[in-house]
């Protein structure tokens, strides 16, 4: 998480930038499935 700033067009919001790595993601799901499978 990046770039934590209040939002200006809405009172009390937050505007966030979030980076995640899909390869990561993916085989992490992969691996619940096959797991999910086997059980």
């Amino acid at each position: 998480v990046s770039r934590l700033r209040s939002d200006p067009s809405t009172p009390g919001a937050f505007a966030l930038w979030v980076v995640a790595d899909n390869l990561r993601k993916g085989a992490a799901t992969n691996a619940v499935q096959i797991a999910e499978q086997l059980l």
